[in-house]
């Protein structure tokens, strides 16, 4: 089960290298919030709420990531 939880993750991170603006980075970070809670049996909607959150977030933070765009 964490060698799964793990993989899942390793494979996540670079796609959300791919999003460039907080709204998709918030829906990918749900998507992967309720994927991942659901795997641990914990509460899916707690999941993606603090996905998106954690997706959002990360548009003002430096993590190699390319920098978020706020208009197109």
């Amino acid at each position: 089960m964490r060698k799964s939880l793990i993989v899942f993750t390793l494979l996540t991170f670079p796609l959300a290298g791919c999003l460039q603006d907080p709204t998709s980075r918030g829906v990918a970070g749900a998507v992967a919030g309720a994927a991942v809670a659901d795997a641990l049996d914990e509460n899916m909607v707690a999941g993606a709420a603090l996905g998106a959150l954690a997706g959002a977030a990360t548009c003002g933070i430096e993590l190699g990531l390319p920098p978020c765009r706020s208009s197109y």
